[in-house]
């Protein structure tokens, strides 16, 4: 296996192992809400938790957005699995990415400072988008 791949890897196991710990997160602020009756257990039928605590929705938040930008990682690092075009950059822009997510997550369920959280995502946006770029180019 070459260092490329290898840190391709990597990076999608962070990648992956940040969307259970985003879930654990959100599953033990969900349920301490329950427990002090912040929020009624009925509420969780139907998922309108509009009038949870602050910290419950951003958990909830957080988790959502873990099936949106970092699906287009996922997709491109498959690709370029598949297609065997993993090269050095491609794999740095993927550890950058999700480096970028880890900080963003950190941040929205934490002190959700907005300004610092926003250059986070765009950060991983840019990241994900060079490696899009960075496979086609490969491919050229």
């Amino acid at each position: 296996m070459t260092t490329s791949i290898y840190i391709l890897l990597v990076a999608l196991f962070l990648q992956t192992l940040l969307t259970f710990s985003v879930m654990l997160v959100m599953g033990k602020r969900r349920f301490a809400a329950a427990k002090k009756s912040l929020i009624h257990i009925d509420q969780f039928k139907t998922m309108q938790l509009n009038d949870a605590p602050e910290e419950v929705i951003l958990a909830s938040r957080n988790f959502s957005n873990q099936f949106e930008i970092p699906i287009l990682f996922f997709v491109v690092s498959l690709a370029a699995l598949s297609l065997k075009l993993v090269t050095l950059w491609f794999s740095l822009f993927a550890l950058l990415f999700v480096f970028s997510r880890i900080a963003h997550s950190y941040v929205h369920i934490g002190s959700n400072h907005l300004t610092l959280r926003f250059r986070l995502y765009l950060t991983g946006c840019v990241f994900v988008l060079a490696q899009w770029l960075t496979l086609i180019l490969t491919l050229i």
